[in-house]
């Protein structure tokens, strides 16, 4: 393709170096409509002839049919699937297929195909993204009533319930979404027709092939046009906080199905054993998706190093932007999948969950806040009162309701025995009836309004 300028052919290290084909023939689907799109404005402008134009779109989906029966073959010595397809064509058309290069580069071109499946991956993901929402959704609507303990420092703080828990990841996939989104916006202008990268001289419609693609408008600078990959960083960005989301929720996944935990128990199908102890049921799955977001960040590490020092406009290293976005895509649909089947299949031993948020005077909290309410105690008055009280329990070995009348009024008269009637576990949880709190009441609200946001009442 470029031997008029050189004398000599590629060294076999220039050769494999090089070539793109192993990877890049993954948008073989994209170049072809990127393809169909450029030669048909090619004809509607008349620069090139209906005749040609209806050569060349014949010759390329022949070479569609073939690929998707055969595969994409791969040849070292054509680089990338660009010079693959158009090496086909030639094959099939004969010298007219020279003319479909007219008026585009492969720079434009390869943006254009990579702008394309990213597109189509953020789809992907956004499908799996309210996949998992739903079978969060589901459970939370289960167990809105269901008490758990709820944890700061992995330490039980306050009582809260399971269905609360797993809504706060509905709202954690919720935010990605709207970043998937937002990059899809942002992804949303085409790049063919700007060349090399100073535009062409051919009289172009590149709002024509911009429609054609389902792009919304055509990219505003050539310079830019062949050297951005924002697209595939704000991929790889939010793949990254996706990931991060799933991977708190598989480390969750994983303490709870632990013996000390005993919170849930995990679908057969979605765990291994061991081969020497025949008792083990492990949560592989769960620490793979853990896993898969090391190197989901380290993907959009990798692609950020690499686009760092660039100048205008394209330069070799971009070749290597696929392989991380690729990379990253399949790690996540498969994390996303794992992440459904164990949320929807999981059992969940609620009489565990209730009898360890008893522990750790998790409705401390309450007393202090009774304190305040009833009594006109200052809250960081209140706050040492409580914890005299958990002192006391600690003494006597019970829990905070445990304690008696005379244990309050010794430590405090306004503490009088209508307080612990405020100290159960099920009232402590039914108070906090604040917009977006625990109370099952609200829990539910927040499951309803999931629902209609998902669709699922349509």
């Amino acid at each position: 393709m470029w031997g008029g300028r050189f004398a000599d052919g590629p060294s076999a290290i220039m050769r494999e170096i090089n070539a793109s084909i192993p990877f890049d023939k993954a948008l073989w689907r994209q170049d072809i409509a990127g393809s169909r799109a450029h030669v048909s404005m090619l004809a509607a402008q008349g620069i090139l002839s209906a005749e040609d134009a209806q050569t060349i779109d014949d010759g390329l989906q022949t070479i569609a049919t073939e690929y998707e029966r055969d595969g994409v073959p791969e040849d070292w010595d054509l680089e990338d699937i660009h010079m693959t397809v158009e090496s086909r064509l030639i094959e099939l058309i004969g010298p007219v297929a020279g003319r479909l290069h007219t008026a585009r580069s492969r720079n434009d071109q390869v943006a254009t195909d990579f702008k394309l499946w990213t597109r189509e991956a953020l789809g992907e993901i956004d499908a799996g993204l309210a996949t998992v929402q739903a079978a969060l959704v589901a459970r939370a609507e289960e167990h809105a009533a269901d008490i758990m303990p709820g944890f700061t420092h992995l330490q039980a703080a306050q009582p809260v319930t399971l269905g609360h828990h797993l809504m706060a990841y509905y709202e954690m996939l919720r935010r990605d979404r709207m970043r998937f989104a937002a990059a899809k916006e942002r992804l949303d202008e085409c790049p063919l027709g700007a060349a090399a990268l100073a535009g062409t001289g051919f009289d172009l419609d590149r709002e024509a092939t911009a429609k054609a693609l389902g792009f919304a408008r055509p990219t505003a600078n050539s310079l830019d046009t062949v050297s951005d990959r924002d697209f595939a960083m704000d991929y790889l960005h939010a793949a990254s906080i996706a990931s991060i989301h799933l991977s708190r929720l598989a480390e969750e996944i994983i303490i709870w199905a632990s013996q000390p935990f005993g919170f849930i128990r995990l679908p057969d199908s979605l765990s291994t054993g061991s081969s020497i102890m025949p008792q083990k049921k492990n949560p592989d799955a769960a620490e793979l998706v853990r896993g898969h977001a090391g190197r989901i960040i380290g993907a959009a590490t990798a692609l950020s190093i690499t686009m760092k020092g660039l100048p205008l406009a394209y330069a070799k290293d971009m070749q290597d932007d696929k392989p991380p976005v690729f990379e990253a895509h399949s790690l996540l649909v498969l994390s996303l999948a794992s992440m459904e089947g164990m949320i929807a299949g999981a059992e969940f031993n609620t009489d565990r969950m209730l009898a360890l948020a008893s522990g750790g005077h998790a409705t401390a909290t309450d007393l202090a806040d009774w304190l305040v309410r009833e009594a006109g105690v200052p809250f960081r008055e209140a706050h040492h009162i409580t914890g005299a009280a958990v002192a006391r329990a600690d003494a006597k070995g019970c829990a905070l309701a445990e304690l008696t009348p005379e244990d309050l009024a010794a430590i405090d008269p306004r503490a009088t025995p209508e307080a612990l009637n405020h100290l159960s576990l099920e009232g402590s949880v039914a108070s906090r009836r604040s917009y977006g709190g625990t109370a099952p009441d609200r829990v539910r609200q927040q499951v309803t309004a999931a629902r209609r946001a998902l669709g699922l009442d349509s």
